[in-house]
């Protein structure tokens, strides 16, 4: 599965410097690129976070924020970085993962990021948010429906 996020603004966001591609926690602390991931008719559903750094994370929650657990995909993420003309201001972010053991069916997608601009601002963008604050787990989030993986 491959994803793509874009952000207009670049040179007001706080991009992370580049390091190797490893897994590592806590990127939603700053500028980061979420995707998640729930079977249709379970309450169970994955988490995916790419940072501008190129490192990655990946859950597995049993319900709505419990049962979280570490999860190996069989291969890392491929993720890529790229900017827009100046004058365009654009950040890309592509991240390709495979998740074909986790989902065999259709299922339901969200896609947030956190971004931080360059003065520490942070803000919160998702498909669609719950009533209140920001919270990327809550179903409501859960926006698109996608048949499955590899369907026309």
């Amino acid at each position: 599965m491959m994803i793509e996020f874009s952000v207009r603004g670049r040179s007001h966001v706080l991009v992370p410097e580049p390091a190797a591609p490893i897994r590592n926690d806590g990127l939603w602390k700053t500028t980061c690129f979420e995707a998640f991931l729930q079977p249709d008719h379970a309450a169970s559903y994955l988490e995916l976070n790419f940072s501008p750094s190129l490192a990655w994370a990946a859950y597995s929650f049993a319900e709505y924020r419990a049962g979280m657990s570490d999860i190996e995909p069989r291969f890392a993420p491929e993720i890529w970085l790229s900017q827009s003309d100046p004058d365009l201001d654009y950040l890309f972010l592509s991240a390709e993962f495979d998740v074909a053991d986790a989902l065999n069916g259709p299922f339901r997608l969200g896609l947030s990021a956190v971004i931080e601009e360059v003065d520490g601002t942070k803000s919160y963008w998702a498909l669609a948010h719950p009533p209140g604050a920001p919270d990327f787990h809550h179903p409501d989030c859960f926006a698109l429906h996608i048949p499955a993986l590899g369907s026309p």
